[in-house]
């Protein structure tokens, strides 16, 4: 039972085999006794012919053909009498009254006695035609093909030869054929069997192999191949199998890493929201229990309270951001507009947070006109981003470059860099740098900054060495 398609195989491999015998050996036997049987009545034929040639030529020696049928001529006479010898089988003559002349046991017949096929047999031979009959079998006691021809004398047929040959030969050449026949098809049949559960098997082999790696894909092995390596249906099978285990491989190492984004989002998410509300509530417990009087300390706390709760806002607003960015439904303005206006509005706003490290926002373009599709509020949020952090890593009164380049941005900070090891996670979700310049951000900035830069088709290229200085290039 565990092998049914080779069982199956296999007996319909026997079934065919057996039909197409059955099919072959009938028609085969129906040709064979045929060509058997007349290559039997070529023989009686000519047989029977010679010998009739040879009666007619006593017959046109002995003058009429009359006086032949009587003649007792010695030639004549003993060759009748030992025609049956000659022809090694049964010979009889018929003469023109149709009495049968051969003498000996057959003298006694007459033509009355003869079968009803006989007579026309007879009468087809006097009509100087040669004709075969089964029909004497009875007279004979035995199945017998008879051959009629005629005896001529002048031109014209004074008698009928009918040779009479029992058919046991052929039965038997036919019964041997035959014989021969099924030993064949039994040998056959038991070969094929042999071959056909070979062949199944090898057909059925590389389907278990697809059997057992798709019960492991079902069972979460992704791993599992099928090994299978052939060019044909079965082979494209097998390569779509692996196929899908590689893709469902892929999709199970993309899920563990969501699920592990998604528990290092709620972990993070969980510490940078503990801190602020553990300091307002902190906070506040002390100005309810008035452990605080002091006006001066009270008004620090109060202070304290309010920076935390703009971090929370911040916070709260950059999650929305994120969030929006990142459902594929949430539709961003696309429209025409000019990156160099959106570029010196962000650089407007930046200079505000520059001025309080005394830092200098350069800027080089090759043109003052640069058309793009995009959401004019979305990337001035980008380009902001990367300026905010770009004066917060840099030194007390350095520089920062922008340039606008055949639509490639650049901006470029000498500050602290960031470190090689740093550079493929700075787009993660609250993934921060550790520095004493960084303790107060989200870790989601550059986050939403890939995310606008993704829904805009902009390329985001980042160098950076540590105390050099970072340049992020934006390529649209």
């Amino acid at each position: 039972m565990r092998n049914k398609i080779t069982w199956k195989l296999t007996f319909y491999f026997s079934v065919v085999l057996l039909l197409f015998s059955v099919i072959i050996g009938s028609v085969f036997m129906v040709l064979f006794k045929n060509h058997t049987m007349q290559l039997q009545k070529a023989e009686l034929q000519k047989r029977a012919e010679t010998m009739a040639g040879t009666i007619s030529g006593f017959a046109d020696g002995s003058g009429s053909g009359n006086g032949m049928m009587g003649s007792g001529k010695m030639g004549y006479g003993a060759y009748l009498r030992f025609l049956n010898d000659i022809a090694m089988t049964d010979v009889w003559i018929v003469n023109q009254n149709l009495d049968l002349i051969t003498g000996g046991p057959m003298a006694q017949y007459q033509y009355s006695d003869l079968p009803q096929d006989a007579d026309k047999v007879v009468k087809e031979v006097f009509q100087n035609k040669t004709t075969f009959s089964e029909g004497f079998s009875g007279l004979l006691s035995k199945p017998t093909l008879t051959v009629g021809t005629p005896i001529l004398s002048d031109g014209k047929v004074v008698g009928a030869l009918l040779l009479h040959s029992p058919v046991e030969g052929i039965n038997e050449a036919n019964f041997q054929g035959f014989l021969i026949l099924i030993i064949s098809i039994i040998a056959a049949f038991l070969l094929t069997l042999v071959l056909s559960g070979i062949l199944a098997a090898k057909f059925t082999k590389p389907l278990k192999k697809m059997k057992n790696s798709a019960t492991l894909l079902a069972a979460g092995n992704y791993t599992a191949k099928t090994g299978v390596r052939q060019r044909d249906e079965i082979g494209e099978l097998a390569a779509a199998i692996d196929i899908l285990s590689e893709r469902l491989d892929l999709a199970g190492r993309e899920s563990e890493k969501l699920n592990q984004l998604r528990r290092d989002f709620v972990a993070n998410i969980s510490h940078e929201l503990r801190t602020p509300v553990t300091v307002i509530r902190g906070s506040l417990e002390a100005l309810c229990d008035e452990v605080v009087t002091d006006p001066e300390q009270v008004k620090s706390y109060h202070r304290q309270m309010l920076n935390e709760s703009m971090f929370l806002q911040r916070l709260v607003n950059d999650l929305l951001d994120l969030s929006r960015l990142q459902n594929t439904d949430f539709k961003i303005e696309i429209q025409q507009i000019s990156l160099c206006d959106v570029l010196n509005d962000a650089i407007r706003s930046a200079q505000h947070m520059a001025q309080g490290k005394n830092i200098e926002i350069q800027q080089k373009q090759e043109t003052p006109l640069c058309s793009v599709m995009g959401d004019y509020g979305r990337l001035r949020q980008m380009f902001l981003i990367i300026l905010d952090n770009a004066v917060k890593f840099s030194p007390q009164g350095g520089v920062v470059t922008v340039s606008l380049i055949d639509k490639t941005v650049s901006i470029r900070d000498n500050g602290i860099g960031i470190a090689q090891e740093d550079l493929p996670y700075i787009f993660d979700r609250f993934y921060k740098v550790k520095s004493e310049e960084n303790k107060i951000g989200t870790g989601l900035g550059l986050a939403i900054a890939k995310q606008i830069a993704d829904r805009h088709n902009i390329h985001i290229s980042i160098r950076s060495e540590i105390n050099q200085g970072t340049e992020f290039r934006f390529e649209f």
